[in-house]
């Protein structure tokens, strides 16, 4: 099948996959009925293998709601985005909506246009949130960031409406209910930190914690024993390496810049796990 090219993340977000995508699209499987992916994030595995069948869920029900506003109002979303201005006064403005009470009465193509300005414009491009759920990334002071991504969000639009995809928001263990024989699931979790410093799971409020992990294994055993194949990436900490080390685990390397410290950011070994040859 040819792949449109013009399909591609529409916001950056930690832990994205664009540079494993190789190493990842090298352990598909050949043939499968309907690909799961719980932890969508900014999309970089779905929009490179496009399925024609799929579940996709994320925790964040800010990113969602980016998701099927590009689904159902595209248009309506390009022209509001045309409406932002990229300076610090009026990044901070639309920053602090999140913390006002009548943040919910805002439409949820004002919210997804907003969502989707700050990642453009804020520092380091990552969306972040802090214990409250509140937006609070620094403003980047990028000349000319590419807000209104129109080809993109066009090229998204058509995607996600000519296949059969769902959109959900919950948790990834319900993202899987109803899952048959002859589906595949891609796992692409927040990652186990590496170090305390480097914990950095601040695009859900309150965050994805040990206990996270364990029930994501839990859950990667149960598929297996149903017969169900699962691709997962983690960091390559003990931990993670003492959860899946029944399952086959192939270390890659990655390029990080999360790191505040530039000396601390470079290439650095993850995981790729899967239940099948």
């Amino acid at each position: 099948m040819k792949k449109n090219k013009l399909i591609a993340p529409f916001v950056k977000w930690v832990g994205g996959k664009r540079q494993l995508l190789p190493a990842i699209n090298n352990l598909l499987p050949t043939k499968y009925t309907t690909y799961y992916e719980p932890f969508v994030g900014g999309g970089a595995v779905l929009f490179y293998i496009q399925p024609k069948k799929a579940v996709i869920n994320d925790f964040n029900s800010e990113l969602i709601n980016v998701y099927n506003v590009i689904k159902n109002n595209p248009n309506e979303l390009i022209s509001d985005l045309k409406t932002h201005i990229n300076e610090p006064e009026y990044y901070y403005h639309l920053r602090a909506l999140d913390r006002r009470k009548d943040y919910s009465k805002l439409s949820s193509i004002k919210k997804a246009s907003r969502i989707i300005y700050l990642n453009k414009t804020c520092y380091n491009g990552l969306y972040r949130v802090n214990n409250s759920g509140e937006f609070n990334s620094p403003f980047g002071r990028y000349k000319n960031p590419n807000i209104i991504n129109e080809t993109t969000i066009k090229a998204v639009n058509k995607y996600l409406n000519n296949n059969k995809i769902t959109i959900l928001n919950v948790d990834f263990e319900n993202a899987l209910e109803g899952i048959k024989k002859g589906a595949f699931v891609y796992f692409d979790p927040p990652y186990e930190p590496v170090s305390k410093s480097s914990n950095f799971t601040g695009y859900i409020q309150g965050g994805f914690n040990l206990f996270d992990q364990i029930r994501l294994r839990d859950l990667c055993i149960d598929l297996d024993s149903k017969g169900i194949k699962f691709l997962l990436s983690n960091s390559a900490t003990p931990l993670i390496k003492d959860l899946y080390n029944n399952f086959n685990i192939k270390y890659v390397k990655a390029i990080r810049s999360i790191n505040s410290n530039a000396k601390k950011r470079g290439e650095i070994d993850e995981l790729l796990i899967r239940n099948y040859e």
